[in-house]
């Protein structure tokens, strides 16, 4: 029995954000361990040759009013951000940096949120800056650490992870070696980590 499940997300995904709302709702009931798995989106759209559904007109539109839905059924508040899409490289890096600090699941809610919530300016570098001061994070040493070369190949090695398990999108769930790509997928997944 597994009783954990693996969550693949990047911050630049509304639809991470929206599975990580309902996730949240499922910790609190202290039924499953979830191991949070950040990745680089992009760089995992590359290694598949895989054009990202903001770059398609057509998905960019549809997942605009697709996730107001979703986020009106589930009772989420959601701003689906204008800046978007969001370059989240250093963002995604400081959560190795807040898992490290000891403050991992705090830092993934204030970012989601600022992004997803918010509707916050997060490829402005003041803004950032701003979010990070309101978090007690000083900015200087944050974007040291993210720009060291461990940090870097950190992300690197955990989207090349994600990939060689035939991961292609975010969210994705993992679950006794079984993939549940999207938001929509997290009932499954728990059904199986529950077997």
């Amino acid at each position: 029995m597994s009783k954990s499940l693996d969550f693949y997300f990047d911050f630049v995904s509304p639809y991470s954000f929206l599975a990580y709302k309902e996730i949240k709702k499922i910790q609190k009931k202290n039924v499953i361990k979830i191991n949070y798995k950040p990745i680089l989106l992009g760089g995992l759209h590359n290694l598949h040759k895989i054009t990202a559904p903001a770059f398609i007109p057509a998905k960019d539109k549809y997942m605009v009013k697709d996730c107001k839905v979703i986020a009106e059924k589930k009772r989420i508040k959601f701003k689906f951000n204008s800046y978007f899409p969001i370059k989240t490289v250093d963002l995604m890096r400081g959560v190795f940096i807040a898992r490290e600090d000891e403050f991992e699941i705090y830092y993934i809610e204030k970012v989601f949120d600022s992004i997803w919530k918010f509707g916050l300016n997060m490829n402005d570098q003041n803004i950032i800056e701003k979010v990070l001061k309101n978090i007690n994070i000083n900015p200087k040493n944050f974007f040291i650490r993210t720009s060291s070369q461990s940090v870097k190949n950190l992300l690197r090695k955990r989207t090349n992870e994600a990939f060689d398990k035939g991961i292609f999108g975010a969210p994705t769930f993992l679950v006794n070696n079984k993939i549940y790509w999207g938001q929509d997928r997290l009932e499954y997944a728990l059904a199986e980590a529950k077997k």
